[in-house]
């Protein structure tokens, strides 16, 4: 009979980094903190956390530079260049949202279904931060709690695949790849209609009704690439009368 073999430390901890960062919980980009604080709080030695962490590395999950250890942009090789790709082709910009019509009504709907407390607690505190920024008229910082409910929805569904995808997507919206957030809100109208929309979703999920979250985050994205589709055409509307007016730079009188 095969003698069992005794587990490593370092394997414990390997394990347990690699479940936090499959789940979410630490992040791409993220420090760590000082090997010496994370010893302690993992409850490990200095030693098998070194050999760990130097392992994590050569699996390219972590990342250590002089200003200390980070989670490995794992996706970011591949995003970089899709992102190049995209923001190159204006069709794109439908192809997505279609895709995250698919995807926010599903992460919603699951999210309803399997939200616990702590995730209940963070979309209320994210909900909290983002009436705030609207009523104090911070267009940045709205717009960033909006990508952070997102976000919280995503890990709400508890659907690690589907969250690290979806948070690349949400890196490229920060960077306006498929669209000009500033231009969005500051459409009249569009921030009040899009914190009801939040909110509908967020208490749809937090009341633990699939269906109806299901419906406002499909309705959610329905609405936004319709606005953007209104500002993109009465875009290319001035930009006809502007060359009309124009034209006699061009032609003798």
């Amino acid at each position: 009979m095969n003698s069992i073999k005794p587990v490593k430390l370092a394997d414990v901890i390997i394990e347990r980094i690699q479940t936090m960062i499959l789940e979410g919980v630490i992040r791409p980009g993220e420090k760590l903190v000082a090997e010496r604080d994370l010893a302690e709080k993992l409850g490990v030695s200095r030693p098998s956390l070194r050999i760990a962490l130097d392992r994590l590395e050569e699996k390219g999950l972590l990342q250590t530079t002089r200003g200390g250890t980070y989670v490995a942009q794992i996706l970011k090789p591949f995003s970089d260049p899709l992102s190049e790709l995209f923001s190159a082709d204006q069709r794109v910009t439908a192809d997505y949202f279609e895709y995250r019509m698919i995807m926010e009504a599903n992460s919603a709907r699951l999210a309803a279904l399997r939200l616990t407390d702590v995730d209940r607690t963070a979309i209320k505190a994210c909900m909290t931060n983002m009436q705030k920024a609207h009523s104090l008229q911070d267009l940045s910082e709205e717009a960033e709690a909006d990508v952070c409910l997102h976000l919280l929805v995503y890990e709400a569904s508890h659907n690690v695949v589907l969250l690290h995808i979806m948070r690349v997507i949400s890196n490229m919206l920060r960077q306006n790849v498929f669209y000009n957030r500033e231009r969005l809100y500051a459409r009249s109208g569009v921030r009040d209609t899009l914190l009801a929309q939040h909110m509908e979703i967020a208490e749809s999920i937090l009341a633990g009704d699939a269906s109806r979250a299901e419906h406002a985050a499909s309705a959610h994205i329905k609405y936004v690439f319709t606005t953007i589709e209104d500002i993109r055409l009465d875009q290319l509307r001035l930009n006809a009368s502007e060359r009309r007016i124009a034209r006699d730079d061009l032609v003798v009188s």
